[in-house]
């Protein structure tokens, strides 16, 4: 958008607010409903001439964020965002539930505006705190939210312009948080709430497995059976209760649960210890272990699950063979149980490792890859089959996509 169309946007924007705040609802159809609704909101709880955010106790947010899933996945990530902050001049906050920030990143002159107004480390950026803002409205409607200069109540932001995403639990769907990027208005970009929308799924994407499980399997770790994820971190469920076993019973597990039809003793012995020389009677000694930790629920004659069984990497699998390559790259966590000395289970590691990839190539969707990457951040070739495509798209005429500046950075550190 030229400078002329977002001065002559601006000045719009200026106009509406004021004759909101002389005349009120007379506003009504100079603006969206949503920003006509938070305006309301703002006017029963601040007054226009708020100077900054309010601050939360500081041990309180950190206690928040430390305790938060969303810290480990920003740090996953961090490097892309802070790159994406000092590429485009933002400030890139990220929220709890409350819009309270628990983490920002400023380029240079964005972090020296944003700490003018508290848009720092535990800010109440709700809007009946601070007024209309993105990072509200994402919040408050669960869905992307762009707000422009004087759409914002207070006029401590009108020189700013949001773009904002919610954050949200892969499994369960629950609200985590948002992620804002904010620049000055002078800088709108048409790609900026989208990618708002790839910073939010980056971070998705990098939640720690631990805090939902298992990521692949949304929805069947509370069903009867047993629910085993292998790709990246292993845990297991039995009727939604987790069981911890050791690396060997881990493996004596993902076999039988692999081959529902069941496995003879010669048959288990080979896949899991190939030519090692283990006993059978050591086998025998391990699958009486699992016997007992599944309630019993181990026939033998031949060894076989008496159970539902659901793992991710059939399920990934599953989505491959139906074409759904994001959906397989999204509940790959990774290889399966590496460094297993089970031959077996080595070679269905690469077999499913190669199929992820090949689909990448014949199909390189560029969130997918960006999730990739974290995943296998030295496969450069991936990267450079995904940024080629986008780059022929881009000279049809579209918009470059906002995912090209993370795909370039992780090529860069592939390169290395």
């Amino acid at each position: 958008m030229v400078r002329s169309e977002l001065s002559t946007r601006r000045q719009d924007a200026v106009r509406a607010w004021t004759t909101f705040i002389e005349h009120g609802d007379a506003v009504e159809p100079l603006v969206r409903p949503e920003i006509l609704s938070s305006w309301a909101r703002s006017e029963a709880a601040i007054t226009p001439d708020v100077k900054h955010a309010p601050l939360a106790d500081e041990a309180e947010i950190a206690a928040i964020w430390r305790d938060s899933p969303l810290q480990t996945a920003v740090e996953r990530v961090e490097e892309e965002l802070r790159r994406t902050a000092e590429d485009g001049d933002l400030v890139i906050a990220v929220t709890d539930a409350d819009t309270r920030i628990l983490w920002t990143y400023g380029g240079r002159v964005m972090r020296r505006k944003a700490e003018t107004v508290n848009f720092v480390a535990g800010g109440r950026w709700d809007d009946e705190s601070v007024g209309t803002n993105a990072l509200d409205l994402a919040n408050r409607l669960a869905e992307p939210a762009m707000v422009f200069s004087a759409e914002h109540y207070a006029p401590i932001v009108h020189n700013w312009v949001c773009w904002a995403a919610p954050v949200l639990d892969p499994v369960s769907g629950a609200k985590l948080g948002v992620i804002d990027l904010s620049t000055t208005w002078d800088r709108t970009h048409p790609i900026g709430l989208a990618t708002a929308r790839v910073m939010a799924r980056l971070i998705e994407s990098a939640m720690p497995r631990s805090a939902y499980h298992p990521s692949a399997l949304r929805d069947v770790v509370s069903e009867p059976g047993l629910v085993m994820t292998l790709l990246g971190t292993a845990e297991t469920y039995v009727d939604g209760q987790r069981l911890l076993l050791n690396r060997r019973q881990t493996e004596v597990l993902a076999l039988l649960a692999l081959h529902p039809e069941g496995l003879s003793l010669e048959q288990l012995h080979a896949m899991l210890y190939g030519d090692q020389a283990i006993t059978f009677s050591t086998l025998k000694a391990e699958v009486s272990h699992l016997r007992a930790a599944l309630g019993g629920q181990l026939g033998s004659r031949p060894y076989r699950l008496l159970m539902p069984v659901e793992t991710d990497v059939e399920h990934v699998l599953t989505l491959l063979r139906c074409g759904d390559v994001a959906g397989a790259v999204d509940a790959y966590g990774g290889d399966l149980l590496p460094g297993t000395n089970s031959p077996a289970l080595a070679e269905l590691a690469e077999y499913v490792a190669v199929a992820v990839r090949e689909a990448l190539l014949a199909d390189p969707q560029p969130d997918a890859v960006v999730r990739y990457g974290e995943l296998a951040p030295y496969d450069s070739e991936v990267l450079e089959v995904c940024l080629a495509s986008l780059e022929r798209d881009s000279r049809t005429g579209g918009h470059p996509h906002p995912a090209v500046p993370l795909l370039k950075g992780r090529l860069a550190v592939a390169r290395r």
